[in-house]
């Protein structure tokens, strides 16, 4: 424009010479000024970044808090993945007070390492005492036939249904075939009995009171059960049911056809009424006759060994789960503590089916009611159009009603509250969890030393177990039943019921359960904005050491979950 307008290029240089100089001059003059904005500009960048390291240190220590934990762990599954956000927190002032209070606590003198009752001392196994062999021996003579078991689930639903069937082949006087374990496509798990649990060990425990046998007679093994009518499924006996059913309905087939099939054979007898011998015979069954097969005891040995640093047994529980192998020599490596790392094992029950088909809300807003609702479609048709026909409940009311599962959040503020450190040890045993490290964040924040049997065993080590579901369960078993402390969130699962029962039995008063209310918790928890620590640890210690009372079994309560009862254990003075 200006050459256009001064075609006189002796101007137009006069006039580029002067603004050059002025801008020279300008920029002279301005310098330190310019500097200072420079210097101020890249400041803030740099507090910038500061301040939300300070304020978003879940999101710098995410990687060092999770590394130990295993992939089958973390790795979120397909509905719940939350790929790089922060973590899903649904008590952040909860959090922050107990991370508070963790940090002046200096060593770990937590009351719950130890059972809170002394007169759980008072109760011994004695399920395996001898009876008297006359009717024993009556019983053996007299035979009605053979009951051939299908059981269906996993390790622990089977484990039940073999000790239940023991229990009505001894009331039928009949022989009983050696369980089989049926092919589930939830677990799709094919192993056998004699695959998790020593078979001649177990017909040997109960010979003088059981006959037992490997496989029917081969008279009766081409036979067509359905066609003979001694085909009994679970649609054919009551949930629970009573001795007397057993032989109105069972007994005549058995002693019409010879032999019975119990297919998908689930919990199909009650604890109440059952005369005293069936039940102690139920008690020896689990405490007694069931004994893994060496190489799940081989491996969860050395299990135990890593996770406690130690190489010997530590209690009657060690010898009863785990033989000689818990006596074996000692591990290559670094020199083993002379005392044995204590350990707390945790039982999650936070899996994708447990949290949608709860129908509660987890913090996880819109994005989680949707993934959830689309889960329930595919995995719970019934149950979604059971909720079309029938008025909702809110989500508020089924928390207070104490019918969600507990988040790994909810276990973590509950340990942080019972006064265990930061530096306790966790194994964690269970299946993966719901929303994979997002979720497990708010635990591993408060509780860095969280473990799995993925993180302590070699993939070599693992790799005889793999495709094994109910095996690699076995070893959580183990790791839960000989741990110093086992924390459940879930008191209706089998495996929180026959480990916390077996720490019962075999634990001599040194093998404390925490078993927190859903309920009591929930009220406790919605104190959230208003409840002091101090106060929230008060109720939260109350609520487990209520828990932990000695009582007798009840009526109609399971003998595997509360076996002090006269029929499985005896009181001494």
């Amino acid at each position: 424009m200006v050459q256009g307008y001064h075609p006189n290029s002796m101007k137009l240089g006069s006039f580029k010479g002067g603004y050059v100089g002025k801008r020279h001059t300008w920029i002279r003059k301005h310098f330190s000024s310019i500097v200072f904005t420079v210097a101020l500009i890249g400041f803030l960048f740099l507090l910038d970044s500061l301040m939300s390291c300070i304020f978003e240190p879940s999101v710098v220590q995410s990687n060092s808090m999770h590394k130990k934990l295993s992939s089958d762990m973390i790795v979120p599954l397909k509905f719940g993945e939350r790929g790089g956000k922060s973590a899903v927190q649904m008590y952040d002032r909860f959090a922050s007070m107990a991370s508070s209070a963790l940090v002046e606590l200096k060593q770990d003198e937590s009351k719950f390492w130890k059972e809170s009752y002394r007169q759980a001392s008072v109760w011994i196994p004695c399920a395996d005492r001898k009876e008297s062999t006359s009717s024993g021996t009556g019983k053996l003579q007299s035979n009605t036939g053979y009951i051939l078991v299908s059981a269906n689930g996993g390790l622990n639903q089977q484990r039940v249904a073999v000790c239940n069937a023991v229990a009505v082949a001894s009331l039928l006087n009949a022989t009983l075939v050696i369980p089989r374990f049926l092919f589930s496509n939830v677990w799709k798990d094919p192993s056998q009995f004699g695959d998790i649990y020593q078979e001649d060990y177990f017909m040997k425990t109960l010979k003088d009171e059981v006959n037992i046998v490997k496989d029917l007679p081969p008279h009766l093994r081409s036979l067509d059960f359905k066609e003979i009518d001694s085909l009994i499924t679970d649609a054919d006996i009551s949930k629970e049911a009573t001795p007397t059913e057993y032989i109105e309905k069972v007994l005549p087939l058995l002693s019409k056809n010879g032999v019975v099939h119990f297919l998908g054979y689930g919990n199909r007898l009650g604890f109440d009424p059952l005369p005293s011998e069936l039940q102690r015979l139920r008690c020896k069954c689990n405490y007694h006759a069931l004994k893994f097969v060496p190489k799940i005891q081989e491996t969860g040995s050395l299990l135990i060994r890593r996770i406690r640093k130690y190489d010997g047994p530590r209690n009657k529980l060690d010898k009863q789960l785990l033989g000689n192998f818990i006596t074996g020599s000692r591990l290559k490596g670094p020199v083993m503590d002379r005392e044995p790392l204590k350990y707390i094992a945790l039982h999650l029950r936070f899996e994708v089916d447990m949290v949608a088909y709860s129908l509660c809300e987890f913090g996880g807003g819109q994005v989680e009611k949707t993934e959830l609702q689309a889960y329930r479609e595919v995995h719970f048709p019934l149950l979604v159009q059971r909720l079309k026909r029938s008025k909702a409940v809110s989500a508020e009311e089924l928390r207070r009603s104490g019918r969600c599962p507990l988040t790994p959040e909810e276990a973590a503020l509950v340990l942080a509250a019972l006064g265990f450190t930061s530096e306790t040890y966790i194994y964690l045993a269970g299946s993966q969890i719901y929303g994979g490290k997002s979720r497990m964040q708010p635990l591993t924040n408060l509780y860095p030393h969280v473990i799995t049997k993925e993180d302590l065993l070699s993939p070599t080590e693992l790799a005889p177990f793999k495709n094994f579901s109910s095996q690699l369960a076995a070893l959580d078993f183990i790791a839960c039943a000989t741990a110093n402390v086992f924390a459940i969130t879930d008191s209706g699962s089998q495996l929180s019921s026959l480990v916390s029962g077996f720490r019962t039995y075999y634990g001599g008063a040194h093998a404390p359960t925490l078993r927190p209310s859903k309920k009591r918790l929930a009220e406790i928890m919605s104190k959230n904005q208003t409840i002091n620590w101090n106060d929230f640890e008060s109720r939260v210690s109350k609520m487990i050491s209520g828990a932990q009372i000695v009582r007798l079994r009840g009526w109609g309560r399971s003998i595997y979950r509360q076996p002090r009862c006269p029929e499985c254990m005896c009181m001494f003075r």
